[in-house]
């Protein structure tokens, strides 16, 4: 039996087990990786090794601890308090903001992990606060990078466009740009109908916070928590008061945050690094009250993520990917093969790099692409979105992000319904856009 088929028939049993059995998906992908990649692929522990995503593990941690320190010391609650503000108490308008917020970061060249990491921690300390679903919250943020993400000076823009104009195919850079923009916010809208989205169109700020002091009174009285709304309240010996001043430490975190902004985005420079370096001086100033911050830190969403990338790189050594999209490719009819592709960039980025999966599908496209008997800027389209919109799986850094820092609630159950809601994606994703955007350009 061949590598290519004994790493893909591991990955199969990888996930029955984790289905079945509450063992960490993680853990599973590294006993994967090491026995497939040892005795199958012939790579060393080392080579192995190579594989581990050292940079996105880094972001996690940096990221997460960041974020509970913000939110320990109020500076969460603070922004959460300042943005209502902005929407005029509108709980429905909320999700929207953070979709616009990201697609604005990506589109003016951020990186989409970068403008998550950002963004994320911020959206769900709202769906805490304000009792909005936190699936609808996550997804609207990774939609919204993905949406904004293909304009002309984006990274993915570029990367896409720069493929296309090397392998001499005709290119559209703002169709693309538009066929991903329009097809996220589509797909915002019907998160936004499905996931609670119409019951909050009746919902003000002041009514939720009536609500939250009914439930508390309902729960035993304001010094009870109730777990789930990141409701604050005087008996929390480890919340700031709410006086509706700024802190000294809020004020310092708040400059932390700036600094991260301008840093990750303006400067490129790498966010897991810049994000650990503002937690530790953060934590420098108040030691004792965030000695329990790295205990928030999400290690099982690092560990999952971990494993599973480490497995996917020795898929990639063994040669599967290419062994699937050569399989692909040999078809013969461009309807099909167009069809095929988009979903191998669907299922493989979903725990790759999409960068990388872009560049690859848009090269195995492109000899049939070239004679012409089906559009090339709808394919290109197709293939851009189908690639990204599974950013967000639980595996990919977009999706890693959202559920390394979703607060207060039930993070199994919350990975459960990342896991749903993305593979609903993978199946339905690719389909809509290859109708949408390939076949009209065949007939």
């Amino acid at each position: 039996m061949s590598a290519e088929i004994i790493s893909i028939l591991a990955l199969v049993a990888i996930f029955a087990i984790a289905t079945v059995l509450p063992i960490n998906m993680g853990a599973l992908a590294f006993v994967a990786a090491f026995l497939v990649g040892t005795l199958a692929v012939g790579m060393t522990t080392a080579d192995i090794l190579d594989g581990f995503p050292a940079g996105l593990v880094l972001t996690l941690i940096g990221v997460t601890y960041l974020f509970a320190i913000a939110q320990n010391n109020g500076t969460v609650d603070l922004l959460v308090r300042g943005a209502v503000k902005l929407v005029a108490g509108r709980v429905a308008l909320i999700p929207w903001i953070m979709f616009a917020v990201t697609a604005v970061l990506t589109a003016i060249g951020a990186l989409s992990p970068a403008a998550v990491a950002i963004v994320a921690p911020i959206a769900l300390g709202f769906a805490a606060k304000y009792r909005i679903n936190p699936l609808l919250m996550g997804m609207m943020v990774v939609h919204g990078a993905q949406g904004g993400g293909f304009s002309p000076i984006s990274v993915y823009g570029v990367t896409v466009n720069k493929v296309v104009a090397d392998n001499g195919l005709p290119g559209s850079p703002l169709t693309v740009f538009l066929a991903s923009l329009v097809f996220n916010i589509a797909i915002a809208v019907v998160l936004f109908l499905v996931f609670g989205g119409r019951e909050l169109l009746s919902r003000r700020v002041g009514e939720e916070e009536v609500a939250t002091e009914r439930e508390l009174a309902t729960a035993g009285g304001a010094g009870q928590v109730v777990k789930g709304h990141g409701v604050r309240t005087t008996g929390d010996a480890d919340d700031e008061p709410s006086t509706g001043r700024i802190t000294a430490e809020q004020a310092l975190t708040l400059v932390g945050l700036v600094t991260l902004a301008v840093l990750a985005l303006a400067f490129d420079l790498d966010i897991g690094f810049v994000s650990i370096t503002i937690a530790t001086v953060l934590a420098l100033f108040s030691a004792a009250r965030h000695k329990g911050a790295v205990m928030q830190i999400s290690w099982s969403t690092v560990l999952l993520i971990a494993g599973v990338l480490t497995f996917v790189y020795v898929l990639q050594e063994a040669g599967t990917i290419e062994y699937v999209g050569e399989s692909v490719t040999k078809l013969g009819s461009p309807l099909l093969v167009a069809l095929l592709l988009a979903y191998i960039g669907a299922v493989v980025s979903a725990f790759a790099s999409s960068t990388a999966i872009l560049g690859v599908a848009i090269s195995l496209a492109v000899p049939f692409l070239l004679d012409g008997s089906i559009g090339a800027v709808g394919v290109v389209a197709a293939l851009a979105v189908a690639a990204t919109i599974v950013d967000v799986s639980p595996f990919s850094t977009n999706g890693a992000l959202v559920l390394a820092n979703a607060q207060d609630i039930d993070r199994d159950r919350f990975y459960k319904q990342m896991l749903g809601y993305s593979g609903a994606v993978v199946v339905i994703g690719p389909l809509v856009a290859w109708l949408v955007f390939v076949v009209p350009g065949w007939l």
